[in-house]
């Protein structure tokens, strides 16, 4: 049976872009507590998971002689109970609220991270407050948590990129200065730590007074002061001024350290110095030469060693801040990262060397900026996409002593920058005749060519 049927289809006009909005990195409103807790706030619309960042003034550098670690034995022990709520049930309290707490010891403080649906942001937030106010510290977990931290080194031990960073340190700064030393404690340091050790750092440091606490995600509906208040608020402690951070010095002189790894088939290569922080005005240059010299796959350092040459599956270079003060005393850490198979370390250092050389005497190309710009300023949107994202970063900027408006200052800055600003200061930032080496492989077959480069006095330790 035939028909003439047809059916009909109803073509729609296509779509048509609009106009794009201009993005800028978001910028927090500021409140007070009752208790003296300093709070960012921002409202990201959509965003029902909540984050929120507290800074705990609490540095390592605070922690007594001997005791290494201690900060992070009390960070992580931040998840182990309160006065109401044993370890297994303030799990589970998380877990019926679909939180997640997470807590880290760095230089500049303790930072404890919240992450929670929207609709439960008043059970998270009073699951956090308890956390802070009344920690259980129990001294069973407390010994528990010493346990793996031991464990933790025993792996650190062998694993060359940590290695590696542990020496870096080491070498540039002094040992009385607590940079030096592993963020977490080495193994004479951290089997000390007893309850007492973490409740008597606890109740040093840890108060509402000198606390900040960052807060992102949708908060429509919510009368945020008023949540804070019967949360984190009714925290109670004695008044306090912020601890004031040393100036950091380092020593830079050029100079090779081998950390010997017998039979290893790959060198791990750090190789750095110290240099300006986010408070030097050179930081947005210096962050856009050096994502040209070894930030992405296309950048000089893969280009060479990776593609041309073959040595290594990439290469890094980096500028990551270490100890900030608001008097711009503060310093970062510039480093290249990589590992090679142990028979191209010299020819790969060679070439690292010859690169930095030629990228002073040439500079940066036009193309190279472009690109860095298009991929730092255009990534931006996708990288704060989430509010945690935003919350580390406004807790970055807090941490280090900078305005509310530095990211977004930044990203401006990296826009209009020229190729001759990017080029002066990743030159400045990796001078050929200032970096302390340091190589974890088999010293037995790399050193004679290492020392044969001629760029540093070569030491090799054990």
């Amino acid at each position: 049976m035939s028909t003439d049927y047809v059916p009909a289809m109803t073509f729609h006009p296509q779509p048509q872009p609009g106009t794009p909005s201009p993005w800028a990195f978001p910028a927090p409103e500021r409140a007070a507590l009752g208790n003296g807790i300093t709070v960012l706030h921002c409202h990201r619309p959509g965003q029902q998971l909540v984050a929120v960042e507290v800074l705990l003034d609490a540095p390592l550098a605070a922690e007594p002689e001997g005791l290494d670690g201690v900060a992070a034995i009390l960070a992580r022990a931040f998840n182990e109970g309160t006065d109401t709520l044993t370890a297994e049930e303030f799990a589970g309290e998380l877990e019926r609220a679909g939180a997640t707490l997470d807590a880290h010891a760095d230089h500049p403080c303790i930072r404890v991270a919240l992450e929670v649906p929207a609709s439960r942001l008043q059970r998270g937030l009073t699951l956090l407050a308890d956390a802070l106010r009344a920690p259980a510290l129990p001294a069973e977990e407390i010994e528990r948590l010493v346990a793996n931290r031991l464990d933790e080194i025993v792996h650190e031990q062998a694993n060359p990129a940590r290695r590696a960073a542990k020496a870096l340190y080491a070498e540039l700064f002094d040992a009385a200065d607590r940079l030096s030393r592993p963020r977490s404690g080495t193994a004479d340091t951290v089997k000390s730590i007893d309850r007492a050790a973490v409740k008597a750092f606890y109740d040093a440091h840890v108060r509402p007074a000198t606390t900040t606490v960052v807060v992102v995600g949708d908060l429509t509906g919510v009368d945020l002061p008023a949540l804070l208040e019967s949360t984190l608020g009714t925290w109670t402690g004695s008044a306090a001024e912020p601890s004031v951070h040393a100036p950091v010095t380092g020593d830079d002189r050029g100079r090779v350290l081998i950390v010997d790894r017998p039979g290893s088939v790959q060198t791990q290569l750090l190789i750095g110095r110290i240099g300006p922080d986010r408070h030097d005005p050179v930081w947005a240059a210096q962050i856009l030469g050096t994502y040209c010299l070894g930030g992405t796959l296309t950048s000089r350092l893969d280009r060479v060693l990776r593609e041309e040459k073959g040595y290594t599956y990439g290469v890094r270079a980096f500028a990551q801040p270490l100890r900030s003060a608001a008097d711009g005393s503060g310093r970062s850490l510039l480093a290249i990262s990589g590992s090679v198979d142990t028979a191209s370390t010299a020819p790969a250092l060679a070439d690292t060397w010859t690169i930095l050389r030629d990228l002073a005497a040439g500079g940066l190309t036009d193309a190279e900026r472009d690109e860095a710009v298009q991929f730092l300023v255009g990534v931006a949107p996708l990288k704060y996409e989430t509010a945690g994202s935003v919350a580390g970063t406004l807790a970055d900027q807090v941490e280090q002593h900078l305005p509310d408006d530095y990211q977004a200052e930044v990203y401006r800055q990296l826009a209009e920058l020229p190729t001759a600003a990017a080029t002066e200061a990743v030159v400045a930032a990796f001078p050929p005749d200032r970096l302390v080496t340091v190589l974890v492989g088999d010293a037995a077959e790399i050193e004679d060519d290492v020392r044969a480069l001629g760029i540093g006095e070569v030491t090799v330790v054990n």
